[in-house]
């Protein structure tokens, strides 16, 4: 089976869009402690750090499928920020703290089977037969 990609870097990339589009203030929360983050470290408080990721807050901002990155300034200093993508806990707006806050499935996503059906007990008609409701979750 193939093994099918994270969607957590796309799922940052459309709330991003989103939110610059409504001329909201992006931020994101990053966990400092992972490997490969690279951030200001007086800023960082109980492991985690928020960055703005507007336009407006940043240059050359990049929001990859690995990695985050782009120049920015903290005190006036400029310091170039990398992110590993794993490493990005939730964004949110500033304005009105909309967003999404990210878990280890945006990250671990299942492999797809090789056949491009779904297996038996995933179709859904045969859920509907059995009159099983789907597992939906809430985002707010």
């Amino acid at each position: 089976m193939k093994k099918v990609t994270s969607k957590r870097p796309y799922l940052l990339r459309a709330w991003h869009e989103w939110m610059s589009d409504n001329l909201q203030t992006p931020h994101i929360v990053v966990d400092a402690g992972q490997e490969g983050v690279q951030v200001p470290g007086q800023h960082v408080e109980d492991g985690k750090i928020i960055l703005n990721v507007s336009h407006h807050a940043t240059r050359s901002l990049e929001l990859g499928n690995e990695i985050v990155e782009f120049q920015a300034r903290f005190n006036g200093v400029d310091f170039p920020v990398r992110v590993p993508v794993r490493a990005v806990m939730a964004i949110y707006a500033r304005e009105t703290a909309q967003g999404m806050i990210f878990t280890s499935d945006d990250l671990d996503s299942p492999p797809e089977p090789d056949s491009g059906e779904a297996p038996d007990d995933k179709r859904p008609d045969k859920e509907a037969s059995e009159g099983k409701r789907p597992d939906l979750k809430i985002v707010r």
